[in-house]
């Protein structure tokens, strides 16, 4: 008796998993488990493929999504296997989820997600000019995958950050310097925006920042008025001192 129920269940499970019906994603270059790595400016092949699980001749029309919307393909592109190619790949599929399945059973799915790994954009310079006793703002784009650690630097040393009136901020997009009233003997120099990634390496962007004489500046509208005042004034008094004259030399 054990024996027959033994073998009715080995049959049942046999039976069971004939009938699973499954899709799978196949990647080129291949993913590990659920995740695709690769780099700006490449090109990724998915290929969606139903299982001998499925009917053939039913059900097998299948669907892609791209986080969450759907994917136009062609008609010949539908049934039973179904291709996408991405090119080139940007920064903005960073995280981005692709998933395959069938249309008249969405329960029947695969999904992929993208780990696109880039640098920052980095390794130029730029010339700055300030005020004496103005503030200044440094600013370099740091966003990156994987992150990437920040370190600012003033005429190759690590910069002090408790002196000289310097402030940092990082919000992984963007890492700024600023610095408050500017002095020349203080804050003229070379800084550099010094990156690290554990995948690109060391890179960084550099600031020669020239500290000027601060420039008197008159307020233009009230100085434009002020003209226009004496100028008025002036005129007033030569018409007025004409009528005298001609006053003065007038017979009797």
């Amino acid at each position: 008796t054990k024996m027959k129920v033994s073998v009715s269940v080995s049959l049942l499970l046999l039976c069971f998993v004939c009938r699973v019906k499954a899709v799978t994603i196949e990647s080129c270059p291949l993913a590990t488990g659920n995740l695709l790595r690769t780099e700006v400016e490449k090109t990724l092949t998915l290929t969606c493929i139903t299982d001998e699980g499925i009917d053939p001749s039913n059900q097998n029309e299948l669907q892609w999504f791209r986080n969450g919307a759907r994917v136009n393909l062609a008609e010949e592109n539908r049934w039973s296997r179904s291709s996408l190619c991405v090119q080139p790949v940007t920064k903005e599929d960073n995280g981005v989820v692709f998933i395959c399945q069938l249309k008249g059973d969405a329960s029947v799915n695969s999904s992929i997600e993208f780990d696109v790994q880039y640098p920052p954009d980095l390794n130029d310079t730029k010339e700055v000019f300030v005020e004496e006793t103005s503030d200044v703002v440094l600013s370099c784009d740091v966003r990156a995958n994987p992150p990437v650690t920040v370190a600012w630097k003033k005429d190759g040393e690590v910069l002090d950050l408790t002196s000289g009136s310097y402030k940092t901020t990082n919000n992984g997009i963007t890492a700024q310097l600023s610095i408050t009233k500017a002095k020349r003997d203080v804050h003229q120099g070379t800084y550099i925006c010094e990156v690290n990634s554990s995948v690109y390496g060391i890179m960084g962007r550099t600031f020669n920042v020239t500290v000027e004489d601060k420039v008197l500046r008159f307020p233009v509208g009230p100085t434009i008025a002020g003209v226009v005042v004496v100028l008025c004034t002036i005129v007033f008094a030569l018409i007025s001192r004409r009528n005298k004259i001609i006053k003065c030399i007038k017979p009797n």
